[in-house]
């Protein structure tokens, strides 16, 4: 019992540590549009002006998706098959960890002046908080000729701010991880 306590805060921190790390993906589709039809894309201007983050992000975002779309075989084109568009969303997420180290309060087994029982235990704690920014990147293709959404993908994690090759890379790994659900399995064939 003793070896499971003394591993319990390594094993929260290792939990701790890849959570910030990881992107959480997820996609939904239209199931009658069939994805092998799309060859080429162009980034749709309206909807990404409306995105509120900087211009510079915006470029990052966009290079990125370029890249996937391009490593899948699709071009990019002045008369697109499909449109690409992104839009962002942040969430200040504020975590509070209970850091109580012995007991406080009432233990089991003390021994007290009435024999054995429940007894008061001694140590130390208290509550350390953690803010973090959590970012949600949407990119949405659409068909160029009926003006419909057809896949959407989602990405949610932490963000770098404030190192740009940190930034960088955080972004490919949104885009990246996202672009493994395009195109959805169901309609390759």
């Amino acid at each position: 019992m003793k070896k499971t306590i003394k591993f319990l805060p390594v094993l929260f921190l290792a939990v701790l540590m890849s959570s910030c790390s990881s992107v959480r993906v997820a996609s939904d589709y239209d199931k009658e549009t069939q994805f092998n039809d799309y060859k080429t894309f162009a980034f749709f201007k309206p909807g990404i002006d409306k995105a509120e983050i900087s211009d510079l992000d915006k470029r990052r975002i966009l290079k990125a998706v370029e890249t996937e779309l391009m490593a899948k075989g699709m071009t990019k084109s002045e008369n697109p098959d499909m449109l690409v568009s992104i839009f962002t969303k942040s969430n200040q997420r504020v975590d509070i960890y209970n850091n109580a180290w012995g007991l406080n309060g009432w233990g089991w087994g003390g021994f007290n002046r009435w024999g054995w029982g429940p007894g008061w235990g001694a140590g130390f704690g208290g509550n350390q908080v953690s803010t973090r920014t959590e970012g949600i990147l949407f990119v949405d293709f659409i068909d160029a000729n009926k003006k419909q959404l057809i896949w959407q993908g989602s990405g949610t994690g932490y963000l770098a701010t404030k190192n740009i090759e940190k930034k960088e890379a955080r972004i490919k790994e949104f885009v990246s991880e996202m672009m493994t659900k395009y195109p959805p399995e169901a309609t390759t064939k």
